[in-house]
């Protein structure tokens, strides 16, 4: 037996699949102290045995929850073999970089982002899994689900911002504790509750997907005017360090369309106000044809990252809601977020 001291962003699963045992005999190993429902504090001493080969991850398989350690983990592998470059455009408020990956040589530029929401950190997983076997098709000439990766990489430069919310998807997965940076802030905003699998603001309590001058007074009018664990848009746009990062990232390039992953709901929003240009209905039911996924013109909703892009450049932007069921999405739920969102990820590099 072993002692282990807990580390920031770890969680039961995440340790228990680094020592190759199932979560429930990592909390039974423990005497019933941990329990898999709750969090494990850093700096907090447990029980492991001893270590056994880490569980081998296979495609469309999700054993553990997915952080930003596994994202620093594909930059270190990505740049090792020099299969995709990488960026950093920017900090979020606790300082943890925001990572924007390119891969591919073509003159078409395409931006896919995923992670705004502390909640649907799955989404961030499923975009360096996807980017990762996509990098890897294409060095090895290979087809992946009939599209040839190379060709694909030939045509686009894809650009990838897998995880924009850090500090969130941190705080869902391990909770506040007392030595957190924002522990009492947290706190407040959560009026004291101990769980946070309603949380899909950043840590300061603001949502980053309310964030953009598009219709943000009309959001910001019918949202809570405080700090919040949703849907708060902040004191005015762009107020926040992950924002400004994606918004400074967006001007700097020429996209000539974005697509931002979302969780939940098997849909793709794809207008806003009639600011689209015509291709977008025809692109859209392209990517719903290759996933599934129902094409609705626009939410009742404003503020977000997808109708900014639109109304400033008049390009087509596409907001994908991955998976089904309530944020956090189940681990079992990633396998259906792999079968569609793969080729639909896929053709959308084809529009």
């Amino acid at each position: 037996m072993n002692r282990y001291t807990v580390q920031r962003g770890d969680t039961v699963r995440r340790i228990a699949v680094k020592y190759g045992i199932s979560p429930l005999a990592l909390c039974n190993f423990n005497n019933g102290t941990l329990d898999l429902e709750y969090y494990v504090e850093p700096g907090r001493i447990i029980c492991v045995p001893e270590q056994k080969n880490r569980l081998r991850h296979r495609k469309g398989v999700c054993l553990e929850e997915f952080n930003f350690a596994d994202v620093q983990a594909y930059r270190d592998k990505w740049l090792s073999q020099g299969l995709i470059h990488c960026d950093t455009i920017g900090y979020s408020v606790m300082n943890q970089p925001i990572y924007a990956f390119t891969a591919g040589s073509g003159k078409k530029e395409v931006f896919y982002s995923g992670g705004w929401h502390a909640n649907e950190w799955m989404t961030s997983k499923f975009l360096c899994e996807w980017l990762d076997h996509l990098a890897e098709a294409s060095a090895d000439e290979a087809s992946l689900f009939g599209y040839d990766a190379a060709a694909l990489l030939k045509e686009v430069t894809l650009y990838v911002v897998p995880m924009v919310n850090p500090d969130g998807i941190e705080l869902v997965q391990q909770g506040n504790y007392p030595n957190h940076p924002f522990c009492e802030k947290i706190r407040y905003i959560n009026r004291g509750g101990e769980m946070f699998d309603h949380w899909s603001a950043n840590i300061r309590g603001v949502d980053l997907n309310h964030q953009w001058p598009a219709g943000w007074q009309k959001e910001a009018d019918e949202s809570p005017d405080r700090p919040w664990p949703r849907h708060y848009s902040g004191k005015a746009a762009l107020t926040e360090p992950e924002a400004l990062a994606v918004f400074n990232f967006t001007n700097r390039r020429r996209f000539d369309y974005v697509i931002a992953f979302h969780s939940q709901g098997q849909m793709i929003f794809w207008g806003y106000k009639g600011f689209e240009p015509p291709e977008s209905k025809e692109m859209v039911h392209r990517l719903s044809r290759n996933s599934s996924y129902v094409p609705i013109h626009t939410a009742d909703s404003d503020g977000g990252y997808k109708d900014w892009f639109i109304q400033n450049t008049g390009r087509p932007g596409f907001t994908v809601e991955l998976g089904t069921g309530t944020n956090p999405l189940p681990l079992r739920g990633y396998s259906e977020i792999w079968a569609n969102g793969v080729p639909l990820a896929l053709e959308g590099l084809r529009l």
